[in-house]
């Protein structure tokens, strides 16, 4: 069988791009890799490689680019594809991500969200593209419970019982609140997947990165991504701007919106307590330990809105604070435990 290597060589041969120079790129959680190219006529771009074997699928990332640049907005060109090999040649955004602007320049940081907020509602005001699943109510539930199974559980099986009367709770708590399906929904909205492009114009000047696995979903959602960022501090008065800055534009009714956002916010910060921690148990990615602190206080300002009252309680005696002998622990069993 041909190597990975191998077959990245093949396909870059047979697109013009043999002759390019190669250097590894940071990659994410998934299984995917990436490279940036320098070639001496076409000049920049990224090399996607994502193994079909582990799971993962280039066909959603080409479907959802192809969505968002016919919005005018800037997700990555594709220059050209392997599908059946999984690799992608990219267009090169450059590596000016949100969370190294900000820090250069602090100045920037209430304009990167402005305009961060405009590309999403951009989005919102389009058509949905086909064959997107549906980020429901009963999904994000079952997600939401990864922090019992992985969190709280340490990839054992927890006790069911905390874990069954948080979902029997949550899902109507969504289903009433953040059923709505009316957007795309990238998912990882957030700083370190935004590039800024000052040389655009309007919403153009956000590159998205990292939106294939988007599905349909609450417009809240990738407002929470942005603002309950697990990676970077994000100053309350800026996502109290930004989320009024939303409700100018799209015409929400604040108090139903902040409510839903809430919801999301419990749910999304639940999963990543589950994520993060499967990522070190599973995949001895312990470093992600390291963000559940900053994951924790976000969920615990989202268990305080009223809107959570039905399963604030069962969550509050079910889930123990992150204290540093917890995060050992899971340092501890990093890369041990199987799937359950």
């Amino acid at each position: 069988m041909r190597s990975r290597d191998d077959l990245a060589t093949a396909f870059l041969s047979n697109n013009g791009w043999g002759d390019a120079t190669r250097a590894p790129l940071a990659g994410d959680a998934s299984n995917r890799r990436y490279e940036r190219l320098s070639h001496p006529e076409h000049g920049p771009a990224i090399l996607m490689d994502a193994p079909p074997e582990t799971g993962e699928d280039v066909r959603p990332f080409v479907h959802i680019a192809g969505h968002l640049t016919g919005l005018g907005l800037s997700a990555p060109l594709v220059i050209a594809q392997d599908a059946k090999h999984g690799f992608l040649l990219l267009e090169d955004l450059g590596d000016a991500l949100f969370a190294r602007v900000i820090p250069d320049n602090p100045a920037l940081e209430t304009p990167l969200y402005e305009t961060a907020i405009d590309a999403l509602w951009t989005l919102h005001q389009a058509d949905l593209p086909a064959d997107l699943t549906a980020y429901s109510p009963q999904v994000m539930t079952d997600m939401a419970a990864l922090a019992f199974d992985w969190y709280l559980g340490h990839g054992a099986a927890p006790n069911p019982t905390a874990r069954t009367a948080f979902t029997s709770a949550f899902l109507p708590l969504l289903t009433d609140h953040a059923g709505d399906q009316s957007a795309l929904i990238q998912r990882d909205y957030h700083a370190e997947n935004l590039l800024w492009l000052p040389d655009r114009s309007g919403p153009a000047r956000v590159g998205l990165l990292d939106f294939q696995d988007a599905m349909t979903g609450h417009p809240a959602y990738d407002l929470v991504s942005l603002l309950q960022d697990a990676r970077r501090d994000v100053p309350p008065t800026i996502e109290h701007a930004m989320i009024t800055r939303y409700l100018r534009l799209s015409g929400w009714n604040r108090d139903t919106f902040e409510t839903a956002y809430h919801l999301l916010g419990a749910q999304r910060n639940l999963r990543i307590l589950g994520v993060f921690a499967r990522l070190c148990l599973r995949d001895g990615k312990a470093h992600y330990v390291d963000l559940i602190p900053r994951v924790w206080g976000l969920y615990q300002r989202d268990l305080a809105h009223p809107s959570m009252a039905p399963v604030a309680q069962i969550l509050r005696a079910a889930l123990p604070e992150p204290t540093p002998e917890l995060l050992n622990r899971l340092k501890d069993k990093c890369g041990q435990i199987p799937t359950p």
